[in-house]
């Protein structure tokens, strides 16, 4: 399922097309495995299918999809090792970009973070999974992009969009998945100016988050033979 998302009046076809197709697997609009075809897409966003053929090539190079031998297109799969690795990736690469960003974040950098993580309780609440993992992500962004010139963003993204796919097909007991609001954590660490209370913070909502659902769906998997 596509995110609806606006054509900014200064984008291109291709621009938006990219940036719709990347944000719907980051947010778990796709399904691990799930191929995605051209002309599928185009009717879908209403475009030709030169724009999707682009973007698709793109997304394929930053391993958010993957190109199969007969040409087929389709969302990467990922077996309980692979998924293991990615989500240490994502504690290694983060919790340094945390620390590092910790002294350039204002005020209003603060507010922010705030702003994202009510957005977060109130899509547990309503148990909309999708809104939760945008709201999560928008945490985390305002996060590390305020250091300035940050480099590892780009990085860390493309390990969400690794992961994305899994939390759609995961998403199921948000109650007992986010028990503890690790976000409330990291934003008193912030106040503090506790740089290893706010690494633990970030260690642990990857864990209890992204980490929990993940380990889930193997054990089900294991158990049952499928995914769903």
């Amino acid at each position: 399922m596509l995110v609806s998302e606006r054509r900014e009046e200064s984008e291109s076809a291709k621009q938006w097309v990219y940036r719709v197709l990347r944000h719907s697997i980051m947010t778990g609009g796709f399904e691990p495995g799930e191929p995605v075809t051209i002309n599928g897409l185009a009717d879908m966003l209403g475009v030709s299918a030169m724009p999707v053929r682009e973007a698709l090539h793109r997304l394929v190079s930053e391993g958010a999809l993957e190109l199969l031998d007969n040409r087929r297109v389709r969302v990467p799969d990922l077996d309980s090792a692979g998924f293991d690795e990615v989500l240490e990736a994502r504690i290694a690469l983060e919790t340094r970009a945390a620390e590092r960003a910790m002294p350039f974040i204002d005020p209003p950098a603060l507010a922010r973070m705030r702003a994202f993580d009510r957005q977060a309780d109130e899509a547990l609440a309503a148990g909309d999974f999708r809104r939760l993992v945008e709201a999560n992500f928008a945490f985390h962004r305002a996060l590390y992009e305020a250091r300035p010139g940050t480099v590892m963003l780009p990085l860390i993204e493309s390990l969400w969009l690794r992961l994305g796919p899994f939390m759609r097909r995961a998403g199921e007991n948000l109650s007992q998945t986010y028990q503890v609001d690790r976000h409330a954590e990291a934003l008193l660490a912030i106040t503090r100016q506790d740089a290893e209370a706010l690494k633990a913070a970030i260690t642990a909502d990857i864990r209890d988050g992204a980490g929990h659902l993940g380990r889930g769906h193997f054990e089900r998997v294991a158990i049952t033979g499928r995914a769903d």
